[in-house]
């Protein structure tokens, strides 16, 4: 693959040598850990140029994606679950219910097919593929942002709602709560101030998470929306068998899931004083 069709001895010989393929596996990798932990993650065996440099393209395209889907996750997901639970045992709860059990059980990848379909092919609301940064026209970059995504988020808006549902049934089983009903402490703030606000931890630990999950499995996401973004990298990279470009993007991967982990632990703190550090 390297060599492409000038295949002859001496060019593969020189390849190998450039690339450092005559060197044990072992001694490869650990000579890629000594590079990375200066900084250096190689180049493209593909386009040549610095994978750091690639990286540093196409993230901001992706954290741009994933900022987008978590909006809508909690636009959606956090409101329907705090109605779900004051409605149990409702239709609106089994309704609630069985359509967050839908988004977590459809595939995104079908789901994004479907609206292009329907959105985009039928009805031409909106484009079907494409990206435009929001420095250039903000309009333009939020209308080929929004089926992305609304594909990404669904499934973290569906288990935002569940989470949320369980949380402030909890929550609202408690005496504190019952004691402010009893004194004549009106409906919202009873919901919002007192049981909402009690039943927030485990919303922010799951969005921590889902940070980094957003980032790091965008891929089907970014392949059939033709996204630009580190998910489509990753799979053009995959598929080119370009090593250094693989192994950077699954470091990058990791290193957001620990970052993810980190804000998740952060926030906590920052909302809950239980757990806030001296």
């Amino acid at each position: 693959a390297l060599a492409g069709d000038d295949r002859d001895p001496e060019t593969l010989a020189r390849l190998r040598e450039l690339y450092h393929l005559n060197d044990p596996i072992w001694m490869q990798y650990l000579q890629w850990v000594k590079n990375a932990l200066q900084g250096d993650l190689g180049r493209s065996i593909r386009t040549g140029l610095p994978v750091s440099d690639m990286i540093a393209q196409k993230l901001p395209v992706t954290i741009q994606l994933a900022v987008m889907s978590m909006i809508f996750a909690a636009a959606i997901g956090i409101p329907a679950g705090i109605i779900s639970a004051v409605k149990k045992g409702t239709i609106t709860d089994y309704a609630a219910n069985v359509i967050a059990l839908s988004g977590l059980s459809i595939p995104n990848f079908w789901l994004g097919i479907m609206l292009i379909l329907l959105v985009s092919v039928k009805w031409r609301l909106l484009p079907a593929s494409g990206y435009v940064p929001l420095s250039e026209d903000p309009v333009q970059s939020i209308r080929t942002m929004l089926m992305p995504a609304f594909v990404l988020g669904t499934a973290l808006a569906a288990s935002l709602m569940r989470h949320t549902r369980s949380a402030m049934l909890g929550v609202l089983r408690q005496d504190y709560v019952r004691t402010a009903r009893a004194k004549g402490v009106s409906h919202n703030s009873v919901l919002f101030k007192h049981a909402f606000r009690n039943a927030v931890n485990p919303l922010v630990t799951l969005f921590g998470y889902s940070l980094a999950s957003l980032l790091s499995g965008s891929l089907l996401v970014e392949i059939v929306m033709n996204w630009p973004g580190l998910g489509r990298l990753v799979f053009e990279a995959i598929s080119a068998k370009d090593e250094p470009l693989v192994l950077a993007s699954v470091l990058i991967s990791t290193l957001l899931l620990v970052f993810g982990n980190l804000v998740a632990d952060l926030l906590l703190a920052l909302v809950d004083p239980r757990v806030r550090l001296s």
